[in-house]
């Protein structure tokens, strides 16, 4: 019966988390990156997350000749997943 029950934890668990969306995952904590980028880039926000570059720029992508601005590599390869969907 416990075998049953815990097989049953881990099936739930593993199914609820592949249903995320990158709008209900947990937000992450933009205070505990360390070092700013100072690059020039075409967004003043973070196409995924909102916050802005100029405050929290950490990574970078380049996408049709410009180089769009992240607040982490979270966001920037959420980006990466689907371009058109966030470049403006």
């Amino acid at each position: 019966m416990k075998s049953i029950l815990t097989i049953a934890f881990v099936a739930i668990s593993i199914l609820s988390s592949c249903q995320q969306t990158p709008e209900t995952k947990k937000v992450h904590d933009h205070k505990k990156t360390t070092q700013k980028l100072d690059v020039k880039v075409v967004n003043e926000e973070d196409p995924i997350c909102g916050m802005k570059t100029a405050q929290f720029l950490k990574d970078t992508a380049v996408y049709k000749g410009k180089t769009y601005g992240f607040c982490n590599k979270l966001c920037k390869e959420e980006f990466k997943k689907n371009p058109k969907k966030y470049a403006k």
